[in-house]
């Protein structure tokens, strides 16, 4: 074997080496899901929540307003914050025509007051046009489903965000439940729940 080949070898070797530790590296971590710091910190804060989620839902729905997605969360300050995106002109309208918004705020009183934001920015237009899609198909309002899995399951909702899963419309809930999370999920278009994978 020639030094030229055996160089080419080489340098195969190392390309090759250095694609399998960008693969390994790129693995999503075997950690168990929800167990970062920031996640544990939302759960000690949930309780001191004045509204539920279905309740901010039901809040901001109102006038042909639809409810897409909601979650509670820490903001900038590390406080708790409840979001509610929402389609202005409702499910039947599409994104490209619609009104695209966040309703977010503390809900630590009673009276949940919200700042409205339109959103106007690549990420959060793209999140919420993705949402109002896979809701447009749903069995349910967001609302309903929610109700739903807090009737049928332990714990507190915190989370309702539709996504595609196993090439399937989904809506995954997230509940609180003595500090430890249990994810829910139904499918959007039978409202039937279904089994994680």
């Amino acid at each position: 074997m020639s030094h030229q080949t055996t160089s080419m070898f080489r340098v195969f070797g190392v390309a090759l080496a250095t694609v399998a530790l960008t693969l390994v590296a790129a693995q999503p971590s075997l950690a168990k899901p929800y167990a970062d710091e920031e996640t544990t910190a939302l759960l000690q804060a949930l309780s001191n929540s004045k509204v539920s989620l279905g309740d901010g839902v039901r809040q901001v729905s109102t006038g042909g307003e639809a409810a897409i997605s909601a979650k509670f969360e820490l903001d900038d300050n590390k406080k708790l914050s409840l979001s509610v995106y929402t389609a202005e002109k409702g499910l039947a309208e599409d994104p490209e025509h619609n009104v695209l918004k966040e309703f977010s705020g503390s809900p630590e009183q009673a009276l949940w007051s919200p700042d409205a934001e339109v959103f106007k920015d690549i990420p959060h237009v793209s999140r919420a046009s993705e949402h109002l899609s896979l809701m447009a198909l749903a069995h349910h309002s967001l609302a309903d489903f929610i109700t739903m899995a807090q009737k049928q399951n332990k714990g507190v909702v915190f989370s309702a965000i539709p996504e595609i899963k196993n090439h399937r419309p989904v809506l995954v809930l997230l509940l609180a439940d003595k500090g430890q999370i249990k994810e829910v999920r139904y499918d959007l278009e039978t409202g039937r729940a279904v089994a994680a994978k």
